[in-house]
């Protein structure tokens, strides 16, 4: 489906997924601008902590303080318009800004930002300066905001941001970019107690083994490039080898800037589409070097029991976080079931927020799309009262 490029995009999975909903376009109209909320609570006097992995392996506390930490955010990959952040952060900051309070005011802690390697590196050997100096700004707004920011890289989100020369690259060279862009980001980010995590790639995915492959992107949706493969062609090498290979390289990429923050992969969730599939990236012997699992889910109407025993397929023995989700396929109570249900083995959860406030769509007339985002914002902010302790920020 192709949406206009001015209609806002949902969460999404590659066409033909069977949790993808059928005519999406019907419910992605909201343009409406808005004003900011200004009234978050001001920040407490405590200093943020880095966020790391508990004693036990299986949940995230506080650097300092010892305190469990349950990720509870958005992922903010966009404004209402659908346009991409690295698109307006220069220029219209203000709203970055607002945004941030608003998503602080409806209960989150943590912010999925989306960025990508176009925007990043100038050439395949020089960062941009520029992009990076954008971002530290942004993770002084997280700080200021007390809001942990899940910092998501190599994007290839839209193809007009996409350098010839990455597309022509092999896989030895795009890796070595990709290496690049992490330690940029990384030193530019390693010294922020709000930076809670690097996510290598939104949802890598690997070829088949005959043929080859000749684009690095799989299918649109929309006018945006969600997932991406991190080679072309396996060469008689097994997935498991080539997925392991591939994070070693950009967690060691990382790690020679920073040594302490964490580290994870936001992946489909095969074990949805395929009942008995196994992790790939997050498997022990693939991911041993990853801190903690992150699955996308948009649950179905009327199967939750099955995206429940999906997504304890990766429950592996370190934190699990659902790194997506929204009631793309199902309605409101069934994601609330989806959430209550996953609370015995999941660690965090993040949806996402486009830049328009609760209050906005509360004040109406809104369309379709509108009005499922309204009633998401509700739940969240009623949700976060059960999920998060009195005390947390």
């Amino acid at each position: 489906m192709n949406l206009p490029r001015r209609f806002p995009l949902f969460p999404r999975m590659p066409r033909g997924f069977s949790f993808c909903l059928t005519g999406l376009g019907a419910v992605l109209l909201f343009t409406l601008p808005r004003p900011h909320r200004a009234d978050a609570d001001p920040a407490p006097t405590e200093p943020m902590e880095r966020i790391q992995v508990g004693p036990g392996g299986t949940n995230f506390v506080g650097a300092r303080t010892g305190r469990t930490f349950t990720p509870w955010g958005f992922n903010y990959d966009h404004d209402v318009a659908g346009t991409l952040l690295e698109d307006y952060w220069a220029t219209n900051w203000t709203d970055v800004a607002g945004d941030f309070a608003e998503m602080k005011s409806l209960g989150a802690n943590v912010a999925r930002i989306h960025l990508q390697v176009g925007k990043f590196m100038r050439a395949p050997d020089q960062p941009s300066a520029e992009a990076l100096e954008r971002l530290a700004k942004l993770v002084s707004l997280a700080e200021s905001n007390r809001l942990y920011l899940d910092l998501t890289g190599l994007g290839c989100y839209h193809k007009a941001d996409i350098p010839p020369w990455y597309d022509a690259m092999s896989e030895e060279e795009r890796w070595a970019v990709q290496s690049r862009f992490w330690e940029a980001v990384a030193a530019t980010c390693r010294h922020s107690p709000a930076v809670f995590c690097y996510d290598l790639m939104n949802e890598p995915i690997l070829p088949g083994s005959n043929p080859p492959e000749t684009d690095w992107l799989a299918r649109p949706l929309g006018d945006k490039h969600f997932v991406q493969r991190i080679t072309l062609d396996l060469k008689g090498r097994t997935r498991e080898a080539v997925a392991r290979a591939w994070i070693d390289t950009l967690v060691s990429a990382i790690r020679r800037q920073d040594k302490e923050h964490l580290i994870t992969v936001g992946v489909i969730p095969w074990a949805f589409v395929f009942p008995g599939a196994k992790p790939l990236f997050h498997h022990p012997d693939v991911g041993g070097r990853l801190d903690f699992v992150s699955v996308h889910f948009y649950p179905k109407t009327g199967e939750i029991p099955k995206a429940l025993t999906a997504l304890q397929a990766y429950e592996i023995g370190k934190p699990l976080v659902v790194e997506e989700m929204f009631p793309l396929s199902c309605g409101v109570k069934d994601l609330e079931a989806f959430i209550d249900g996953s609370r015995p083995y999941a660690d965090g959860w993040i949806g996402f927020y486009w830049g328009r406030a609760l209050e906005d769509y509360e004040k109406g007339p809104v369309d379709i799309g509108g009005a499922l985002t309204r009633e998401w914002l509700r739940l969240f902010r009623k949700k976060t009262g059960e999920i998060l302790p009195a005390n947390t920020d």
